[in-house]
């Protein structure tokens, strides 16, 4: 599951922090997210730079 985090837009990395999801979940989301109790994240959004470039043409 960590390799599909990282093309998500929701994943952050910071190096003080270390590597985290930037949703915001509730107790009962963030365990299931965890535990890994899900089969797909629900919040993945595929991370894509030239999406706006892409709108602009």
């Amino acid at each position: 599951m960590a390799d599909i985090c990282e093309m998500c837009a929701h994943f952050v990395s910071d190096d003080e922090l270390g590597d985290y999801c930037s949703v915001s979940l509730d107790e009962d989301e963030m365990e299931r997210f965890l535990t890994q109790n899900v089969k797909g994240c629900n919040y993945f959004q595929l991370y894509d730079e030239y999406k706006i470039v892409r709108k602009q043409n």
